[in-house]
C-alpha cells in the first residue's frame, strides 16, 4: 500500500476507534497515528488467529485497523488513567 493509502486508512480507522472508545476524536494527527499503528496491531492480532491482516484499502482492512486501534486506545486510556 502507498503512504497515502496508509494515511487514509489510518485516519478513518483512528477516527472510528476514537468514537467507539471515548465518544470524541483525539485530534486528526493522533487519530492517524492510532489508526496506522492500530492497523499494525490489528494485523498482528489477526495473524495470531490465522487470519489475514491488512490487505489493502478495503473494508476488511478497515475492520482490522479499527479493531487494532480500539485495542490500542483502550490500553492508552488505561495507562493515562493509572498515571493520573
Amino acid at each position: 500500500m502507498s503512504i497515502i493509502a496508509w494515511l487514509v486508512l489510518g485516519l478513518i480507522a483512528g477516527f472510528i476507534a476514537s468514537k467507539i472508545v471515548n465518544k470524541s476524536g483525539e485530534g486528526m494527527l493522533l487519530d492517524i497515528v492510532l489508526g496506522v499503528v492500530g492497523a499494525e496491531v490489528g494485523g498482528w492480532l489477526f495473524s495470531l488467529f490465522g487470519m489475514a491482516g491488512v490487505t489493502g484499502l478495503n473494508i476488511y482492512s478497515l475492520l482490522v485497523a479499527v479493531l487494532g486501534a480500539v485495542v490500542l486506545l483502550w490500553a492508552y486510556h488505561a495507562l493515562i488513567r493509572r498515571r493520573a
